[in-house]
């Protein structure tokens, strides 16, 4: 029986699929995996010396090429899928299938949950992709999320608990002015401590601190991070959800992340 040759893929989806294959974060794959897939299939590590991502970029589109069919990109993702790899780590599992689903979206192809590429509902669009994949994390992407947000919320982001999110991301916040000032202290108390201005310089400041407009700009900016604390941490922390009735919107989640993610990238410049 005559083996089904699938059409090739774009470089650029291929690029794309190797971006979540092989980043060099969790959940990517690691050098010794991609070295051991690539082996599983035959498949020739063209360039080994490059970083993972051109390194399985590379080595995918030249057997794509002398293939004339994308066979062995989708064989090289139903092995690295493989629901056996991920016995132990079923959250890496998750993670990685819904990062491919989003490029994938592009050629009405998903990795199902058999770990297999399989046939999906199309997208042209980004709105399209995000929309099919369904998830949080395909929007924080988009927005250009400040990797502190992700850091305190990934498992919440994965179980897609919005709730929990929020909390966890806003508590992340905190957890980081703590770091950056050495105090135990927590919500308006510890943006007490920080931004202070009766003994100034303030032990944490966003600006040089010099002029009325800077010292106004500072100010505002500790008001900010009394709010958030205030509206977004402390009635999850002291009262459970059912209780309270206590819930968010995903539009409203999206929001607060983007503010979050203004007040670390303040904080990314800030004097301690």
């Amino acid at each position: 029986m005559a083996k089904t040759l699938h059409p090739m893929w774009p470089p650029a989806n291929v690029e794309a699929v190797c971006r979540v294959l092989a980043s060099t974060d969790r959940p990517g794959l690691s050098g010794s995996e991609i070295s051991k897939l690539l082996a599983m299939r035959g498949v020739a590590d063209v360039n080994p010396t490059a970083n993972k991502r051109d390194r399985l970029w590379a080595a995918l589109m030249t057997k794509q090429q002398a293939n004339q069919a994308s066979n062995c990109i989708i064989r090289f993702i139903n092995d690295a899928m493989a629901p056996g790899r991920f016995v132990h780590d079923s959250a890496r599992f998750a993670a990685l299938k819904d990062a491919l689903n989003e490029p994938l979206a592009l050629m009405a192809l998903r990795v199902n949950d058999q770990g297999e590429v399989a046939r999906a509902t199309g997208a042209s669009t980004l709105d399209e992709v995000a929309k099919l994949a369904g998830r949080l994390r395909t929007e924080l992407n988009r927005r250009g999320i400040h990797p502190e947000i992700v850091k305190y919320c990934e498992e919440e982001i994965l179980r897609k608990s919005l709730f929990h999110a929020v909390f966890e991301a806003t508590k992340g916040v905190a957890e980081r002015l703590r770091q950056m000032s050495k105090s135990n202290l927590d919500g308006s108390k510890l943006v007490d401590f920080c931004f202070s201005t009766k003994n100034p310089p303030p032990v944490v400041r966003i600006n040089n601190f010099i002029t009325e407009t800077e010292i106004s700009e500072h100010t505002g900016f500790a008001n900010l991070l009394r709010g958030v604390f205030g509206t977004f941490r402390n009635p999850p922390a002291h009262t459970p959800r059912a209780a309270a009735g206590w819930t968010i919107s995903e539009p409203d989640a999206l929001d607060l992340f983007a503010m979050l993610s203004f007040m670390h990238r303040r904080l990314d410049g800030a004097t301690v």
